[in-house]
Parts: structure tokens; C-alpha cells; sequence
């Protein structure tokens, strides 16, 4: 199976094939609105203006799996996401990223793109310690650690990058220019 074959719910009990976004490259994250990454929206929208021209789709998957840390319903997510940071790029419905209801998206992603690591820095070293606490094979598993985990996908529907919220937002930057 290729990225291609899988589709997206929509807010509205619709559905968006991956199809769609053949030829494009796609940066695709779990989100949530009370995060500590949250901020990560404005990042995310500034690359949306900056390149959905040269062809980069942002998939957002509102997500409350983590701290139960996105308890809107998905019309409460997009007002918040579109009044505090003037998000631009679609929504889809708020779905399960890991265990028995994730979306067969999220399964296709983790078995091409495994966790790597938190990278380094204060940020990472929290996640580190709360995750150990969870799990403490958390670093063995591909799982979905945390709200903001990001996957980038060539125009070619290759996995080519995971990135923890950890990963600093250039780095995420620089890895989606590259494909562009």
C-alpha cells in the first residue's frame, strides 16, 4: 500500500483521499489546542503561506490522546485554531494517533517512520523523563509519543522524516524546502 491509499474523516462525516495530495509534499501532525507545543500552529501556518504555493500541504489531526490536552469538539478546534493563530490549512476530524481506533493512516506512518529520539535540550530531556514514567520501552516502540509529532512525505508519497515536538520548527523548515 502507498500513502495514497488511505483517507482522512472530515469534521463534517466526510472523507479526503491522500489521492488528492499526489504530486504534493505533505507535512501531516497530530495537534492539540492546550499543549505546550501548541505554539507550533503559528510555525506551521507561517510554512503554509510560505510554500502551499510551491506545493506543501499541511495535514492537521486534532488529537486528544495526550493529557486529554484537545477536549474541544473538531468546530471548537477550528474556531481556536483560526482566531488565535489564523490558521489556514484544513482540519480534519479529531482522531486516535495510537491503540485500537487510530486512524489506519497513523499505523501506515509509525511502521515507515519509527521513533528515533527526542533530540537534545531541555524540552527533550522532559519528555524523556515523563515518557519513562509511562513507558518504559517508549523508545523502542514507534507509538506516537506526544501531541505535534510531524511526518513529512515527498511528492513521491515516500515517508521521509518523523519529527518529535522536541525537533526544533527550522529544522522542520529546512527538511520541507528541501523536497520542495
Amino acid at each position: 500500500m502507498s500513502i495514497y491509499d488511505y483517507s482522512l474523516p472530515t469534521p463534517r462525516n466526510g472523507d479526503v483521499s491522500l489521492k488528492e495530495f499526489e504530486g504534493k509534499v505533505m507535512l501531516i501532525v497530530n495537534t492539540a489546542t492546550g499543549c505546550g507545543f501548541t505554539p507550533h500552529y503559528k510555525d506551521l501556518e507561517e510554512m503554509y503561506e510560505k510554500y502551499h504555493d510551491k506545493g506543501l500541504e499541511i495535514i492537521d489531526v486534532p488529537c486528544n490522546q495526550f493529557a486529554g490536552q484537545t477536549p474541544e469538539d473538531d468546530e471548537g478546534i477550528h474556531e481556536f485554531c483560526t482566531l488565535k493563530y489564523n490558521t489556514q490549512f484544513p482540519q480534519y476530524k479529531k482522531s486516535d494517533v495510537n491503540g485500537e481506533n487510530e486512524l489506519p493512516l497513523y499505523t501506515y506512518l509509525k511502521s515507515q517512520k519509527g521513533f528515533e529520539s527526542f533530540g537534545k535540550g531541555p524540552k527533550a530531556m522532559m519528555m524523556s523523563a515523563m515518557l519513562k514514567k509511562l513507558d518504559k520501552d517508549y523508545k523502542t516502540n514507534p507509538s506516537i509519543k506526544w501531541n505535534f509529532t510531524k511526518f513529512l512525505v515527498d511528492r513521491e508519497g515516500n515517508v521521509t522524516a518523523r519529527f518529535e515536538p522536541t525537533i526544533d520548527m527550522k529544522k522542520v523548515e529546512e527538511a520541507v524546502k528541501a523536497l520542495l
